[in-house]
């Protein structure tokens, strides 16, 4: 496929006639994920200039206050979703329980989990921030949709992605074949193919840590961080934007490891197995990289909630998996 000339929809429904049997289900939640990035990214870019910045009156699920972009970001992902009959619940980190499909829309066998505006404490100071987002099949009977449906390892998801807003808006995803990355023209209002195939690098250059919970932190891990800075064969660069999207897309593309590991004040970790964690080690394993809570692969793991925390570390497969063994006491 040619480059700028081929539209997120085309490549969708090209993907969709190797297999003879699909249904086209997937096709159209892709596609309306996309058309809510196209309106949250519309948002975005003119939030400056528009009382959509700053505060809501409200927190989420976790205690964290709600910055409105966040809530208008929620709601637009639920709206373009809701009735489009291939679903039978959504789960976002911003609602404490499942979101049912109203009972005036039909009803679907998939299931869709999305962090609809990750790195939401960068709006005010114009950084990069996106959103993230996975698909799995239903596992229970019926079509009302359950928790149950959503406490599925990452193993099973069928598709999963993430959009950038920053200098550019850039959608990333994968079905299981492949990563490719589509950037939005504005001047059409399309995505468009811009990097296909998209590979991790085997090894990397960058760590992206947050060094000042470096105390915080076990001997182990400092010793990782501190033998990548002094003892590697390789020369590293620290590069840490605060932004989960914004930090695993340059190293995705670049190469590299992101590490928010727990500390003494927050064994658990901070980010969402569910949401955020599951969704993007599915991604990098698809492009040839990995993600580990320390130990254990992110994608095996089963969640005991539909809010579980974990430890996240993704990247280039040399880095992440060297952590491991640091973590093991084999390095």
């Amino acid at each position: 496929m040619q480059k700028g000339l081929t539209n997120l929809n085309r490549y969708l429904l090209e993907e969709q006639r190797k297999y003879p049997h699909a249904t086209g289900d997937f096709t159209t939640i892709i596609e309306q994920i996309a058309f809510a990035s196209k309106i949250i990214s519309r948002e975005v870019n003119k939030a400056g200039i528009v009382n959509i910045l700053g505060k809501a009156q409200s927190v989420n699920v976790h205690g964290e206050d709600q910055q409105k972009l966040d809530v208008y970001s929620n709601e637009k992902m639920i709206s373009a979703m809701e009735h489009l009959g291939k679903l039978c619940a959504m789960g976002s980190e911003e609602c404490e329980d499942i979101v049912p499909i109203p009972d005036r829309y039909p009803k679907g066998k998939y299931v869709v989990v999305f962090d609809p505006l990750d790195g939401s404490s960068n709006i005010d100071v114009n950084i990069s921030i996106g959103t993230i987002f996975g698909v799995y099949r239903a596992v229970t009977e019926g079509n009302k949709g359950t928790v149950e449906d959503f406490l599925q390892p990452g193993r099973n998801l069928v598709a999963a992605g993430y959009v950038i807003y920053g200098s550019s808006t850039m959608l990333v995803y994968s079905a299981g074949n492949g990563v490719s990355g589509f950037t939005l023209d504005p001047s059409v209002g399309e995505f468009l193919l811009s990097h296909e195939n998209i590979r991790i690098p085997e090894k990397g250059k960058i760590y992206s840590f947050n060094e000042a919970n470096f105390e915080k932190w076990t001997p182990e891990i400092q010793r990782y961080v501190r033998d990548l800075r002094t003892k590697s064969d390789r020369t590293y660069t620290g590069r840490y934007i605060g932004s989960l999207v914004a930090d695993f897309h340059r190293n995705l593309l670049k190469g590299g490891v992101f590490a928010y590991p727990g500390d003494t004040s927050n064994p658990k970790g901070k980010l969402r197995l569910l949401y955020e964690a599951a969704p993007l080690a599915y991604i990098v394993e698809k492009a040839g990289g990995a993600a580990i809570d320390g130990i254990n692969d992110i994608l095996d793991i089963k969640p005991e909630g539909i809010h579980q925390r974990t430890p996240l570390i993704i990247g280039s497969k040399h880095e992440v998996e060297l952590y491991r063994k640091y973590m093991k006491g084999e390095a």
